[in-house]
């Protein structure tokens, strides 16, 4: 046993950088696949609508913890070799791609009907209407939202310590096991996570006060 000094705290804010990684692998893949979610949610199609309707009950309505339990304890079922890198990467792209997706569902749905209409009357097919006039306005609208979600996906990150992955959570989970100091240790990696996360929230609440002040006007 050891006390608590700075070699541990720079071990814990190292693991930071792959918190950072896999945020930022969850929040791109969760993206692209949250974006095809929500034009099918969205969509003229029915079985579309469906598919993208189940695939959001599923994810939103089971426990982060269990999809990641599913994908590292599932995989090897199935005969693939998976380590908690893959595991982590593709529970959080599947949960962030079902939360995105509903986010810029209510985005989409947004846009007045006049925008909607008006793009119909130009005889514009369903994906020029999308891509030339829903999704630009959408966008706006989607920013404030996206970016809170992206502290959600940070914190979330934690729960992949469970399976091994090596980051802030389960880098202080390894020096507490060291040092038997759970104050100091976890006091340190709430103060990385706040860190983190905190510009985010600060960012977020910016640009929902700059679009509150633009649509006053």
């Amino acid at each position: 046993m050891r006390t608590f000094g700075f070699p541990e705290f720079l071990f814990i804010l190292e693991a930071a950088k792959w918190t950072l990684a896999l945020s930022a692998i969850a929040f791109v893949g969760g993206a692209i696949l949250g974006l095809i979610i929500a034009l099918m949610r969205t969509s003229e199609s029915t079985w579309a609508r469906a598919v993208s309707t189940t695939f959001i009950q599923i994810f939103q309505g089971t426990p982060l913890l269990l999809q990641l339990f599913l994908v590292f304890f599932g995989a090897p079922v199935l005969g693939l070799d998976i380590n908690p890198w893959v595991a982590a990467g593709v529970a959080l792209i599947l949960n962030s791609a079902a939360f995105l997706g509903e986010i810029w569902r209510g985005c989409i749905e947004a846009i007045p009907r006049g925008q909607w209409e008006a793009a119909e009357a130009l005889s514009l097919k369903y994906s020029s209407r999308m891509r030339d006039v829903v999704l630009p306005q959408a966008f706006k609208i989607a920013l404030a939202p996206t970016v809170g979600y992206v502290v959600q996906i940070i914190k979330g990150t934690s729960l992949a310590a469970i399976i091994g992955f090596v980051e802030v959570t389960r880098a202080g989970q390894i020096v507490n096991n060291a040092t038997f100091q759970p104050l100091i240790v976890f006091s340190v990696v709430a103060a990385i996570y706040f860190a983190i996360c905190w510009p985010l929230s600060l960012l977020a609440a910016r640009m929902e006060r700059r679009r509150a002040r633009a649509l006053a006007r």
